[in-house]
């Protein structure tokens, strides 16, 4: 653990006392090493579950696809925000760097932490960085709106998890994952349990975000900036998730009662979702509700608390962050040009990108689960088990599904195909490392096809 925590950490001294020719390539390349670094996790030799340096920071199969996902994304984050924040003065730009790094090592703190107060502290350290990104680089004005959306939804979910933890640590005597499962088993009997139970899993809901209390995401997507909105989509949902998984193996004997209405509240969500998504004409707004339609499918593999569920939603939560980061470095790339995230305004682009169109035409088929991608490889378990638990959720599923088809053709076809408008004149060509970024985002996706159980090894 520490091989990659302290690399990141050193990242700072990097950034801030290098010459500012060098800031970009040195910064990028720092990461780089570091995520190639974290690779040498995913070559498991531990025979039991968890594999540590000390008591407090491990990894388990669980965990490590997620803290790979986190160490993967920096330097393309630092990659696709070169454009638009070199012009800012030095120490400005210094500090949105900063700001990415920080983000890193506290979200691999939070997916390393064996205490869940630890893992507690860091999911709220995460807020601070992606607010001040939000709100001091974001392109509209609605921006600050957009920060206190995303603070106050998550500080409210999150405060009940916190007296929920208390209580926990007060009836078992400990927090650590490696010992609070196989402690006394909790006997959840009263209202107070059912509500400590809702307190649990609330925060991480929130986080996901499911289908009613998702409002803040679209509206944070929408006015962050495009490292903000790669972050916020490939790891800091995952996070909600990430949680739910832990504290799951707790909740046991309630789970089976409680977990209905927040299913069906999933699958409803996933087609409503979808739905909005085929009214859109902004583009980031598109992908971002795209993305609660995804989550959705993820929240219901994860209460039905079946192994196939588990391994399901895991696989779809690695395989999204990585689709929708990607979707959101083209929209940025469009937004760059043609200076507007409305459809109608920057349509038939593919007569002028024509290698951008395949790249996009490449994210869309992924965002819609197409075969053999990991997607469709997630989907397919987390619907398969749903439908063992009730072959009603069939219906939903695959009408969500559908949808999800649909606006991914929407979204191609709007941005890409016909004609160009006339006002879109001189605009400037793609250039390497803007394809560079879509590679590193896609070869990833493309080798899980080759060796999935990276992914889903835990089950095992």
């Amino acid at each position: 653990m520490l091989k990659v925590l302290i690399p990141t950490i050193m990242l700072f001294p990097t950034i801030w006392f290098i010459s500012p020719k060098w800031l970009w390539t040195a910064s990028t390349t720092h990461s780089l090493l570091i995520a190639i670094i974290s690779l040498t996790w995913l070559k498991w030799t531990s025979e039991v579950g968890w594999s540590m340096t000390n008591t407090h920071l491990a990894t388990d199969p669980l965990s490590t696809p997620l803290l790979v996902l986190t160490c993967w994304l920096l330097p393309l984050m630092i990659l696709a925000s070169q454009n638009h924040i070199k012009p800012e003065p030095i120490n400005r730009q210094r500090l949105y760097i900063s700001l990415l790094a920080s983000l890193q090592t506290f979200l691999i703190m939070a997916f390393g932490a064996t205490e869940i107060i630890m893992f507690y502290i860091m999911f709220e350290a995460t807020l601070i960085p992606t607010l001040i990104i939000i709100t001091r680089w974001g392109n509209q004005t609605e921006r600050l709106n957009a920060g206190i959306y995303f603070l106050f939804y998550t500080l409210a979910g999150s405060l009940p998890l916190l007296v929920a933890l208390l209580l926990l640590q007060q009836s078992t005597g400990t927090l650590s994952m490696l010992v609070v499962q196989y402690a006394q088993p909790l006997m959840l009997h009263s209202w107070g349990d059912k509500i400590w139970w809702a307190g649990c899993l609330i925060a991480f809901l929130v986080k996901m975000p499911l289908y009613g209390v998702h409002l803040w995401l679209p509206k944070a997507h929408v006015e962050a900036p495009v490292a903000g909105s790669m972050v916020l989509a490939a790891v800091l949902l995952k996070l909600g998730g990430y949680g739910m998984m832990r504290m799951m193996i707790l909740l046991d004997p309630l789970s089976k009662e409680l977990a209905y209405p927040f299913i069906i509240l999933a699958l409803w969500g996933i087609i409503m979702t979808g739905s909005i998504c085929l009214r859109q004409t902004d583009l980031k707004s598109l992908i971002a509700y795209s993305s609660v339609s995804h989550m959705g499918l993820v929240a219901g593999g994860i209460l039905i608390q079946t192994p196939w569920g588990f391994s399901g939603a895991i696989i779809l939560m690695i395989a999204h962050g990585l689709v929708s980061s990607m979707l959101f470095c083209l929209a940025n790339t469009a937004y760059e040009r043609t200076h507007s995230r409305t459809m109608i305004l920057a349509r038939g682009l593919q007569m002028i990108f024509p290698l951008t169109a395949a790249w996009w035409f490449v994210a869309n088929l992924a965002n819609l689960a197409l075969p053999p991608l990991p997607n469709l490889m997630g989907e397919l378990m987390i619907i398969t088990t749903l439908f063992n638990w009730s072959p009603v959720t069939i219906a939903l599923t695959g009408m969500g599904t559908l949808i999800t088809a649909g606006y991914s053709l929407y979204l191609f076809l709007m941005s890409q195909r016909g004609p160009t408008p006339n006002h879109i004149i001189k605009l400037p060509p793609f250039h390497t490392p803007e394809h560079l970024l879509m590679t590193l985002h896609f070869v990833p996706i493309i080798l899980l096809v080759a060796k999935p159980e990276l992914m889903w090894g835990w089950c095992y």
